[in-house]
């Protein structure tokens, strides 16, 4: 099984191509942060090169830029080439199956706001609702008769009365 599931962010703007069959190819490369830490405390990272095909390549060069929080599920493909230096070249690519965008809308409207200034990820805020106050009315507990009355069908002419005893109850 080849399954591959990252978290991260774009490390630049994405730019999408066509290949000669038009379709659409978009490449980038996504930043996923390690777990463990250096011994200066400084977070490490790891770039993975990303490879998204048709719907997700025009999804991604739409919607997403420079900074956006990605989570990218695929597969890994590895492929060789020559350099010009005549040495073969090995590269691991991440062939994206999904891809979804995790950076909160009201953050993506900023980022769309901002032309290519550095941006530093700010965790959005939680504002509870202040309550409203309760509206006074009559309805109180106070206002509430303490008895209940039972309806009294002896008198109807409508309703058979019945005489139910205990040992007739199902319960």
């Amino acid at each position: 099984m080849n399954r591959v599931i990252l978290t991260g962010r774009i490390t630049k703007d994405p730019e999408i191509r066509y290949s000669s069959q038009g379709i659409a190819v978009l490449s980038f490369s996504l930043a996923v942060d390690r777990q463990t830490r250096d011994a200066s405390v400084a977070r490490q990272a790891d770039f993975f090169n990303c490879t998204a095909f048709r719907n997700q390549a025009e999804f991604i060069s739409r919607y997403v830029k420079k900074g956006y929080m990605l989570c990218v599920e695929g597969r890994l493909q590895n492929r060789s080439y020559q350099a010009q230096d005549g040495t073969m070249r090995y590269v691991t690519d991440i062939i994206c199956d999904q891809v979804e965008n995790l950076t909160p809308r009201q953050q993506t409207n900023e980022y769309l706001s901002q032309d290519n200034q550095q941006m530093a990820y700010q965790q959005p805020t939680y504002q509870a609702p202040k309550p409203s106050p309760m509206p006074q009315d009559n309805l109180g507990p106070q206002n509430f008769p303490n008895t209940f009355e039972q309806p009294s069908y002896a008198n109807d002419d409508n309703v058979d009365s019945m005489n139910v005893e205990d040992d007739d109850l199902p319960f």
